[in-house]
């Protein structure tokens, strides 16, 4: 049985470089609109951008799985790690730091990511993922030490960028387990749940707030950067897994890091480019990665969006529906050969 869709390689290599630009180009437009600006208002303006992008972007629920009870603990954690500690450490790191240096620095969020991924999903890292991964993390620090050389880097502002690459890391891992459910509401519920803490807490602090042209831009950037950017990134998780999605979001420091050049800050060296293209070579192993070998797949029930071309959802309708559509539904035990990588229903053991 062969699945006659898209590689799930390319489509959620292709899906996690979107997300990763839309990110990236984030930061520094986060850095330049966020001056005399306290970082729990930052944070909240960016997260109500993304709320404001969910509620735009609404789509048929018969296409998506719904958010269920059960999924609670996982979105506020979501929230707390992702959409406060996250950009509230970045947006004061900003402050103290160079935004290439700071988007440099953003590498670690894809290690943190794989790492927690391999250990709490068991998805596998074979030579080639760990190949990427290495080159990733060379790009990353080739990077950095061109800061460093140039004495840009500051290492107050860049230890609060490392907090936020560790709490998006287990944000990363966390979203793994909603993947398959509607992405406009895993975004909108986590917009808005983070919107609501840090702007309560940037009332209680009684920190500055921008005026009318700075509240707007930061919004753009939060609904552009943090709001399509996770929906792109839970779309690539779905078809991907934690961990690829991780390292190919990597290239989201050398996005970042080229959009702070055409801002003003020129700061480039031979080190920036050996750096980003290690990035770039790292990014190519992913999308280049075929893992195929014969499978089995045990009985299942659950819900998620699905089509019938893939090989994997064969159950029937009366009348068949067109596209994608979303309805639990059962696996039966099948074995069978095909590329495939750690997605939904490809979490075997190897």
């Amino acid at each position: 049985m062969t699945p006659t869709t898209a590689s799930p390689v390319l489509q959620g290599g292709l899906l996690a470089l979107l997300a990763a630009a839309l990110f990236g180009l984030s930061t520094p437009f986060v850095q330049l609109c966020g001056r005399g600006i306290g970082p729990f208002a930052t944070a909240g303006l960016l997260y109500a951008g993304a709320a404001a992008v969910a509620l735009f972007l609404r789509r048929s629920q018969a296409r998506e799985a719904p958010l269920l009870r059960t999924d609670v603990p996982r979105l506020l954690g979501m929230a707390f790690f992702g959409a406060v500690v996250g950009p509230v450490a970045l947006a004061w790191g900003l402050q103290r730091t160079s935004g290439t240096s700071a988007s440099l620095m953003l590498t670690l969020e894809a290690v943190f990511t794989a790492l927690l991924a391999w250990r709490l999903y068991g998805e596998t890292v074979d030579r080639r993922v760990a190949l990427a991964m290495v080159s990733l993390l060379a790009g990353g620090v080739l990077l950095a030490l061109e800061q460093g050389l140039a004495g840009h880097v500051q290492l107050l502002g860049l230890s609060a960028v490392m907090l936020a690459t560790v709490a998006w890391g287990v944000d990363n891992t966390l979203s793994r387990g909603v993947a398959d459910r509607d992405p406009g509401q895993v975004v909108l519920v986590k917009a808005v749940l983070g919107t609501v803490a840090t702007a309560v807490l940037a009332w209680g602090l009684g920190e500055p707030l921008p005026g009318w042209a700075g509240a707007l831009l930061l919004l753009a950037v939060g609904a552009s950067g943090y709001g399509l950017s996770l929906r792109f990134y839970l779309l690539a998780q779905r078809s991907f897994g934690a961990a690829r999605t991780g390292s190919v979001f990597a290239f989201a420091p050398f996005i970042g890091a080229v959009g702070a050049y055409a801002l003003g800050e020129r700061s480039g060296s031979l080190l920036l480019g050996l750096g980003g293209l290690l990035m770039l070579a790292g990014v190519l192993l992913h999308l280049m990665e075929s893992h195929e070998h014969e499978h089995a797949h045990e009985a299942l029930e659950h819900e998620h969006a699905h089509t019938h071309d893939d090989g994997h959802h064969t159950h029937r309708h009366h009348p068949m529906p067109q596209g994608a559509h979303s309805h639990p539904h059962r696996h039966e035990p099948v074995t069978h050969r095909h590329p495939h990588v750690p997605d939904l229903h490809h979490l075997h053991r190897h």
